[in-house]
């Protein structure tokens, strides 16, 4: 699988943020009609030390959640640690697994930020717009913005706000363990999003797709550290 829309990794952290602003005019936060067959995990771990990125991309069947690929990836990111602009480092590992997927996924699930980011530009939202596919981020904390800590049930949830705009969801997935942090990608809406974070987690914190991506890099690290 090819992202649809292309840029250059080597950019400027000036020229980085320039980029997400640009491109953040053209998310879309309506949902998209399509059936929900398969979604992606994707997660990103690496080696402070040798500064090598590792990445996993894993697609379920929904809503059964059966393994139908995984594909993962090892390489150096091209771009420098800057608060704000972790897409830039993380997602040309993550484009190299996900040239090796066979299908296309109907949604792209991420450990990281959407919408809720300062720029309204995170992770999920910069994936989604680049391969055209309605994404969403899980995120296990949050980056910017305030809320009121939602109920201890699952399902319950409460707003994050920056600056008086709605950026993302608190999102209760598993009851009396911390929230998640929603937040559309591209092609969703809040409370689509918000729906989805709860469908994707019916026995974890962490949605499904997420933690399996999280379980698979953390083994391809394990190995490449016993090398």
């Amino acid at each position: 699988m090819q992202p649809l829309l292309r840029h250059r990794w080597d950019l400027t952290p000036k020229k980085a943020v320039e980029l997400q602003r640009q491109f953040a005019g053209g998310i879309i936060l309506e949902d998209r009609p399509f059936p929900i067959i398969t979604v992606c995990g994707l997660d990103v771990s690496y080696q402070k030390r040798a500064d090598d990125f590792f990445a996993a991309a894993v697609v379920l069947s929904y809503p059964a959640f059966e393994v139908i690929e995984i594909r993962t990836a090892v390489a150096k990111s091209p771009f420098p640690y800057v608060p704000g602009l972790l897409s830039f480092r993380e997602i040309p590992v993550l484009a190299l697994a996900l040239a090796q997927l066979e299908c296309r996924p109907s949604l792209l699930a991420c450990d990281g930020q959407g919408l809720a980011h300062p720029r309204r530009f995170g992770l999920a939202c910069h994936l989604g717009l680049l391969y055209d596919i309605p994404s969403i981020g899980l995120a296990k904390s949050r980056l910017v913005g305030q809320f009121d800590i939602p109920g201890a049930a699952r399902g319950s949830w409460s707003w994050l706000i920056d600056k008086q705009e709605r950026i993302g969801q608190v999102v209760r997935t598993r009851d009396g363990v911390a929230p998640l942090f929603v937040s559309p990608g591209h092609r969703l809406s809040f409370d689509k999003a918000r729906e989805l974070a709860l469908a994707l987690s019916p026995k974890w914190r962490l949605s499904e797709p997420t933690r399996l991506a999280h379980r698979e890099v953390n083994r391809l690290r394990t190995m490449n550290n016993d090398r």
